[in-house]
């Protein structure tokens, strides 16, 4: 066999095979299996809107109409004037209420308006066909026909989504849509963040939180303190805004 004797092939072998053997004898570790981590809860958004602080500046008004590239004549939260008991004025801030049991999404027969896991009421402006019944659903006044072209926007190859619906498409419905972009990247709506009066507030269900970009509070407690309500709650349509009144308004209407 040349320079290569058995003995060494043999040798060779054993070793080899006493090597496997005392590998064998290694305790084997089970490492135990990562527990999977706990599903992020989602928010589920409201809004609070604290009448004794607003003075019908309307500057959450002009701010939406900013971010969304909206006409004058076309307001997604609208500022009302109305009248107390006592006939004296004051402000109502009326943006979409985000219906838990929305009228809005169960007439619409193409399904473009629609609930996010957020709670919020979104419009598909591809399916939009413009038939307008959800208008006509809606107690609340809060959506727009767009009957011409939009403003023009900055972006040309820019396109609607559900989320950030600019620009407007003709012929569709628009809402707010408590400035989803924004909140996903954690930001206010700019409603919210353009209030001088810090009458608005961002709040969500799931953490028991609201901010109005000042002060923050414990959702539940600041609602229930200032015996907050729900505009046309006896309609049952599960409105996500709050109001809290304070000057004697009736807004049983």
């Amino acid at each position: 066999m040349g320079s290569v004797s058995r003995r060494k092939v043999l040798g060779s072998s054993v070793a080899g095979i006493g090597a496997v053997a005392a590998a064998s004898l290694v305790p084997i570790r089970f490492e135990a299996a990562a527990a999977p981590a706990p599903a992020k809860k989602v928010r589920q958004w409201v809004m609070v809107i604290d009448l004794r602080r607003c003075d019908g500046c309307k500057k959450c008004t002009e701010a939406c109409q900013k971010v969304h590239h909206l006409p004058k004549d076309t307001e997604w939260i609208k500022v009302q004037e109305l009248k107390n008991k006592r006939g004296q004025p004051f402000f109502m801030p009326r943006p979409c209420m985000q219906c838990e049991n929305a009228p809005c999404v169960r007439v619409c027969p193409v399904g473009a308006s629609f609930h996010d896991a957020e709670g919020l009421v979104l419009v598909d402006q591809d399916r939009c066909i413009g038939c307008r019944m959800c208008m006509a659903a809606c107690p609340f006044g809060a959506r727009y026909f767009v009957d011409e072209d939009p403003p023009a926007h900055v972006d040309p190859f820019s396109h609607p989504t559900p989320q950030y619906p600019v620009p407007q498409q003709k012929g569709t419905v628009g809402k707010c849509m408590l400035c989803v972009h924004y909140t996903a990247e954690g930001k206010l709506p700019a409603c919210i963040e353009e209030c001088g009066m810090y009458a608005l507030y961002l709040g969500d269900l799931v953490s028991d939180v609201a901010t109005n970009g000042k002060e923050t509070v414990r959702l539940s407690k600041f609602l229930d303190e200032n015996d907050a309500f729900r505009w046309k709650e006896e309609l049952s349509t599960g409105p996500r805004v709050y109001y809290i009144a304070g000057h004697g308004q009736d807004l049983g209407w």
